[in-house]
């Protein structure tokens, strides 16, 4: 038998997993695609017309590298939040971000808190690099930031972690709640506030940012709003010397010249950007009627998805989504216990939409004769 080159102890005792299994992966299993794409929470609305004209126009230009200072992007994004471009990195996305953060602020052994149940990413690259989860339980459906708090004062916790609008239950605090949690938090404790589906909640939920806190970071995605999940491209907010710190360790060439281009376009064209929260507002209202109409009960939601209390238990939901599953109707749910009792379901198409009215009373008959 061949030797190997052996793993870092650290990587070798990870376990063979992956955050989530991607409907691609689905479809290739199932043998078919799906009819309906409604539970990975991208934007089926797609980019603004003016972005896809530009995206065809420098289509030939992709020979060359991307800008490794992201300048252009980090200008917009800057000017969009009326902060300086040293306030701003770049990334893969907010999961790349993440993965700098977490080798930013943790060390092997390091307790690092978060919510049972939030975005599993930011658990899967904290293990890998050492760090300890603290999980504390949702509260109401809301992530607890009384919770988290205390947590992080017991553990002397480096880092912790809040989205705010709330992925997987479409949660929010209002910016008081979130400002007051701040406030609170020891000063050698990195706040991660994961802002992913801002643009889609109220304006209330977003407190002011203050580039002068050293232990925040903001995070915006082009993923959901904007239209652009498979740009793979997010930013960060947060103090001039955090920022350096980021410029340490980044992918200097990881975010694609198309990426940066397309994510100035977006940012520009803000009257599409409204459309796009009109329709989503819209499509909330479309799913919580389905719900209701089978007997189900729609969270209050302000992200681009609704999450469905199926009104049993964890079984029951899991036996619904698969029975949608089987329909060619992709969507998602909550796993840790006390969330998981629900499903998940983003807003999509029209066309989407009804084949999820359509197939869903199905699916509950059949979960329930099981």
């Amino acid at each position: 038998m061949r030797l190997r080159p052996p793993l870092t102890p650290l990587i070798a005792a990870l376990p063979s997993t992956v955050p989530f299994v991607g409907p691609e992966a689905q479809e290739r299993e199932r043998g078919r695609a799906f009819r309906a794409r409604i539970g990975a929470n991208e934007s089926s609305f797609g980019p603004s017309p003016r972005v896809i004209a530009r995206m065809a126009e420098i289509a030939r230009d992709m020979w060359m590298y991307c800008d490794p200072d992201n300048f252009d992007l980090k200008v917009a994004a800057a000017a969009h939040h009326e902060v300086a471009v040293e306030n701003v990195v770049v990334g893969e996305g907010i999961d790349g971000l993440l993965s700098l953060v977490a080798r930013m602020y943790v060390a092997p052994g390091d307790a690092v808190v978060t919510s049972l149940g939030a975005y599993p990413t930011f658990n899967f690259h904290v293990a890998g690099v050492g760090g300890r989860l603290v999980a504390v339980p949702y509260v109401n459906d809301r992530e607890s930031l009384d919770g988290l708090l205390a947590a992080v004062v017991k553990e002397k916790a480096p880092l912790v972690y809040l989205s705010n609008p709330d992925n997987p239950m479409g949660s929010w605090w209002e910016a008081d709640e979130v400002t007051r949690f701040i406030e609170e938090l020891p000063e050698t404790t990195m706040l991660v506030l994961d802002e992913a589906y801002g643009e889609l909640g109220p304006a209330s939920a977003l407190p002011p940012i203050d580039i002068s806190r050293p232990n925040v970071i903001r995070m915006r995605t082009f993923s959901k709003a904007y239209g652009l999940a498979g740009i793979r491209c997010g930013y960060a907010i947060a103090e001039t010397q955090v920022i350096r710190d980021f410029e340490k360790i980044r992918n200097h060439y990881g975010v694609s010249r198309m990426a940066q281009i397309a994510g100035v376009e977006a940012l520009a064209d803000r009257a599409y950007l409204e459309t796009v929260v009109a329709r989503v507002a819209a499509g909330r209202r479309r799913i919580a009627d389905i719900a209701e109409q089978n007997g189900l009960k729609p969270l209050a939601s302000a992200t681009n998805f609704v999450t469905i209390d199926c009104g049993h238990d964890a079984a029951f939901a899991l036996k619904v989504l698969q029975g949608l599953l089987s329909r060619d109707v992709f969507i998602r749910k909550p796993m840790a216990p006390g969330l998981d009792r629900c499903i998940r379901v983003s807003v999509g198409l029209d066309h989407e939409l009804d084949i999820f009215a359509e197939e869903l009373p199905g699916a509950l008959a059949a979960a329930r004769a099981n």
